[in-house]
């Protein structure tokens, strides 16, 4: 893929294309967009466990940080932060999948994730590695069946094991609801390119 070609696709869709040539580089460029005293919101990604954002996110005393996956909370808390972090200053996530063309393709099992990055928060930070760049939306929806939400589902299930839950995730119960965006308002989405495989 020329990611030339792919950056500047981003950028007619009205998207800020930033390439990070490591994860280390992703994170410093990530904090840039964490402002002191604004409320962040948290869609589910390994992409960005990986590259320490949620670390850094989770100890940052600076900001708001809206955090449904914190240990111990009532499915009810976890249900009104996710309404929450919808509506957040800013929405922290990966993306399923990005086509050669700049359209970015998400699924999600309850919703909050990809109603945040098509609607919801002030602003989008994306974290991608390069392993989610496809052809085109219809590869996109193929990664996704065949690899993002089989390998959630086996993601998820391992840590309800750990938690003393029911293992009941599937690929088709967490990739219920999908979103497609082709362009946004300039500003808004930052998709930070990562040139290292990351996440699902």
């Amino acid at each position: 893929m020329d990611i030339s070609a792919l950056k500047l696709n981003c950028e007619r869709n009205g998207f800020e294309f930033i390439i990070a040539k490591t994860k280390q580089e992703a994170l410093e460029i990530a904090k840039r967009y964490i402002v002191k005293g604004s409320s962040v919101g948290l869609g589910g990604s390994v992409s960005i466990e990986e590259i320490g954002l949620l670390d850094y996110l989770v100890n940052n005393k600076e900001i708001k940080l809206i955090n449904q996956y914190e240990s111990g909370i009532s499915k009810e808390e976890n249900t009104r932060r996710r309404k929450e972090g919808i509506t957040a200053d800013i929405f922290v996530t990966g993306t399923n999948a990005l086509t050669a063309n700049g359209e970015l393709v998400n699924c999600d099992g309850e919703g909050n994730r990809v109603a945040a990055q098509i609607f919801g928060s002030k602003k989008l930070l994306l974290v991608a590695g390069k392993n989610k760049i496809v052809r085109d939306i219809q590869s996109a929806l193929e990664r996704i069946r065949t690899v993002a939400a089989v390998k959630n589902a086996a993601r998820l299930n391992e840590k309800a094991v750990t938690f003393g839950k029911e293992p009941n995730f599937t690929s088709e119960n967490i990739s219920k609801k999908y979103g497609i965006i082709t362009r946004d308002a300039p500003g808004r989405t930052i998709i930070i390119y990562v040139d290292e495989n990351l996440g699902y």
